[in-house]
C-alpha cells in the first residue's frame, strides 16, 4: 500500500513549480500504478498554453475557479469547484487562474516521471524511468 500526505511533498523533488503553477506529484511512473496523480495549483490572473501531445490528462477542480480555452475551436469552458475536463484527444489549451487560484487534482496516461515540465510548445516529453527523453 502507498500512503502519502501533501505535507511530505511540498518542497521536495515531487513538488515541480513555474511561473503559473505548481504541481505535487503524489504517484509517478515508478510506483507501478499505470498513471500518475497530481495536485495542481494554478496561480490566479495566470495563463499557461497547454498541448499534451504524449500524455493524456483528467482533471477535476476541488477549489478556486478559472476557464480553459481550447485552442482547435476557442471554446470557453468555466472551472469551478466540481468541474472536471478530461484532454481525451491530446487537446492544445490555454488554462487560465480566475480570481483566485485554482487547486485541482489530476491523472496522466502514461504516467510521468515526475521531472516533466512544459516546453516551449507546451508539451511534457515523454522520458523513460531514468528522466531521459524517448519523445
Amino acid at each position: 500500500m502507498i500512503v502519502r500526505h501533501l505535507n511530505e511533498i511540498k518542497g521536495t523533488e515531487n513538488e515541480t513549480k513555474a511561473e503559473t503553477w505548481s504541481s505535487r506529484r503524489f504517484l509517478l511512473k515508478k510506483d507501478n500504478m499505470g498513471f500518475s496523480f497530481h495536485e495542481t495549483i494554478i496561480y490566479a490572473g495566470t495563463e499557461t498554453h497547454i498541448h499534451y501531445q504524449n500524455h493524456l490528462e483528467a482533471v477535476y477542480c476541488v477549489g478556486g475557479n478559472g476557464e480553459i480555452e481550447t485552442v482547435k475551436d476557442g471554446k470557453v469552458y468555466p472551472i469551478t469547484d466540481g468541474t472536471l475536463y478530461a484532454l481525451d484527444q491530446n487537446d492544445e489549451h490555454y488554462l487560465r487562474g480566475g480570481t483566485e487560484d485554482m487547486r485541482l487534482i489530476c491523472t496522466f496516461n502514461p504516467p510521468l516521471v515526475g521531472t516533466e515540465t512544459h516546453d516551449e510548445n507546451g508539451v511534457y516529453p515523454l522520458l523513460d524511468d531514468d528522466g531521459n527523453r524517448i519523445k
